[in-house]
């Protein structure tokens, strides 16, 4: 039997997900387990800060009037798809990452740089080098819905679902229990090692991605559905 595959993740990224999927020869059930929206925040003087340091596209998408006081400054992104949606907010990028933001703060070793860090409610906490400050503010949170029940049903056949966040994992595994969906059938593919932990325990199987890019996590799910095959 081919396993059935689901993805879980707001959009934009829940179409971008399911079109790279298609692009290896996997069909992904999509269904937004979150919706994302703006926070209210108070953006600091510009003049204070060397750059922006921007973890997801959610934070260009979301930061709304605010974001224009800093088109002065250069950004340094998590990884590539988060530098294109700051080119396209009229940015200029400094530096990309490979997909953490830690790796992109200890490249940064040769000046003295403060950078504002726009983020979401859940992100993932930094240790900055010596001569790296941050200042953060929030911009934007997700807001968790219900699992539907059809994907409900088509769980209970099993299948693998690839999470994206932290916060998809633990609040796929209260759905599952809440909708009485056995975990036992269910594989979970998940972006990296803190988000497989989130998902917690009773699954078939728990793995993560190599590294957190997109790409690295649709060859894990390719390679999942050819074991299964």
């Amino acid at each position: 039997m081919i396993a059935q595959i689901f993805a879980i993740r707001p959009e934009p990224g829940l179409s971008a997900t399911v079109g790279g999927a298609k692009a290896l020869g996997l069909q992904v059930i999509g269904s937004q387990l979150f919706t994302i929206g703006p926070v209210s925040w108070d953006p600091p003087a510009a003049d204070n800060f060397g750059g922006l340091l921007i973890g997801s596209a959610n934070a260009i998408r979301h930061a709304g009037e605010g974001l224009a006081l800093y088109s002065g400054l250069d950004v340094y992104a998590v990884g590539a798809a988060t530098a294109r949606e700051a080119e396209k907010a009229g940015f200029g990028v400094k530096a990309v990452g490979e997909g953490s933001l830690q790796a992109l703060l200890d490249s940064l070793t040769t000046a003295r740089l403060k950078l504002l860090r726009l983020a979401g409610a859940e992100h993932v906490p930094l240790d900055p080098p010596a001569n790296v400050r941050i200042e953060k503010r929030i911009v934007y949170r997700t807001f968790p819905q219900k699992l539907p029940q059809s994907i409900a049903d088509r769980l209970a056949d099993g299948g693998i679902v690839m999470l994206h966040s932290a916060a998809a994992a633990a609040h796929f595994s209260e759905e599952c229990s809440r909708l009485n969906v056995s975990k036992a059938n269910i594989r979970i593919a998940a972006l990296g090692p803190r988000i497989a932990a989130a998902a917690g325990a009773g699954w078939a199987g728990v793995h993560y991605a190599d590294t957190p890019r997109e790409t690295a996590l649709l060859a894990l799910v390719r390679d999942l559905c050819h074991e299964q095959g």
